[in-house]
């Protein structure tokens, strides 16, 4: 149980307080564009925890990681177009610190007036912050812990880390949830410990290894389990079915076969694809069955038979949980399978939950209302953890 929230710091007072804010601010850029974000939801996604610190008068104190330098300063991670963006987003400029814990840093902290914002630069640019020599980063946690009067976790995304600024900066100071971080906990025990029925769950992206503690986890809770991505083609190969160049994770067949003998139907998987020559939007590409899948192509999306029967099992549930894209939704010619299975859970009559990561981003790449669907989480990785029923050090850190 999570013990004190920003709720309880705002009424306890931080006006001229320096108060520590744990980000996700771990944003996609265009690749074709340095420094040109394509998808903010995660900064946005942390605005009211800061606009409600910087209006009651704190000195608010941004971190966050971006991408994964190996522990040294790159400049093709740095978060000083993140600062700009936020900037815009807070209407108000947010300074920026070129180092995380050095002198620019140092200085500027010092120069922080109520109800300012500063983000300091990638905390990963640290070997500190992710090392696994206990020592390191209870070290780095305390250069960072000496800026701030209080620490506040905001980053669902980053809870399944044992990493410096998540586990260890809040053993040092008086900590507090933010108001992202209670609603990812409290929607996905809803999904895993109370969820109304029929219950059914989407899985895609593209190996069963990923997911597969998930599935076994949720295998025993759900009404329907359906099955997309890359992962199907593991599935269709222990059905025996030819998957041509599509991929597929070999070492684990005869685990999907076991899966499928134990669900007893309650896996439902693809009926048709849209196979391609390669893997490219020129690429030719034919809707071929599931089981017909011609040896020289590989599978990059879900056929529009496969939408209509996921579409006719979402259709009654009261609960979905959807992690992971039903196809290389990327590139326009297979974006279909996860777009008609994504508009299918925004018209059920119940609560709707995507998973994060790839999923979170087809919803805003795909134009989709976000408003349509019960809650978007901004941690996918942290989401399956929590759904498997593992410990988060972010969430044990706060609970303490």
């Amino acid at each position: 149980m999570i013990l004190k929230t920003l709720d309880d710091l705002l009424g306890e007072g931080v006006s001229g307080r320096r108060v520590l804010v744990r980000a996700d601010l771990n944003v996609p850029f265009d690749k074709n564009q340095p420094g040109v974000i394509t998808d903010d939801g995660r900064a946005r996604a942390v605005l009211p925890t800061l606009i409600a610190l910087r209006d009651a008068g704190a000195r608010v104190i941004v971190v966050s990681h971006l991408g994964r330098p190996k522990g040294a300063p790159d400049p093709k991670f740095t978060l000083a177009p993140v600062a700009t963006r936020l900037g815009e987003l807070l209407g108000a400029p947010v300074a920026f610190a070129a180092d995380t814990v050095g002198d620019d840093a140092a200085a500027k902290v010092g120069a922080l007036e109520d109800g300012q914002v500063l983000l300091l630069e990638n905390l990963r640019f640290n070997e500190g912050e992710t090392a696994k020599d206990e020592a390191a980063r209870a070290a780095f946690a305390a250069q960072l812990a000496s800026f701030a009067d209080y620490y506040v976790d905001d980053a669902f995304g980053a809870v399944h880390r044992k990493h410096a600024s998540v586990y260890d900066v809040p053993a040092i100071l008086p900590h507090y949830a933010g108001g992202l971080v209670l609603r990812e906990v409290e929607v996905l025990k809803k999904v895993t410990e109370s969820p109304e029925q029929p219950y059914v769950v989407v899985l895609g992206g593209s190996k069963v290894s990923d997911k597969l503690a998930v599935i076994k986890a949720l295998l025993p809770k759900v009404d329907k389990l359906l099955v997309g991505g890359g992962m199907c083609f593991t599935f269709l190969k222990a059905q025996g079915h030819e998957v041509g160049k599509s991929l597929l994770e070999d070492e684990m067949v005869q685990t999907c076969a076991d899966l499928l003998a134990e669900a007893d139907g309650r896996i439902v998987l693809p009926v048709d694809v849209v196979a391609a020559t390669e893997f490219s939007a020129d690429a030719d590409h034919v809707t071929v069955p599931a089981s017909e899948i011609p040896a020289d192509r590989l599978g990059l999306d879900i056929g529009p038979e496969s939408v209509a029967l996921f579409a006719g099992a979402i259709g009654p549930a009261k609960t979905v949980f959807w992690n992971g894209p039903m196809g290389v939704f990327e590139l326009a010619p297979f974006a279909a399978g996860t777009r008609g299975v994504a508009e299918a859970i925004t018209k059920i009559d119940g609560f709707s939950v995507v998973g994060g990561g790839d999923s979170a981003a087809a919803v805003r790449t795909l134009g989709l209302d976000e408003s349509a669907f019960g809650h978007i989480s901004t941690g996918g990785g942290a989401s399956l953890e929590y759904l498997e029923g593992k410990t988060l050090p972010g969430i044990e850190a706060l609970e303490k």
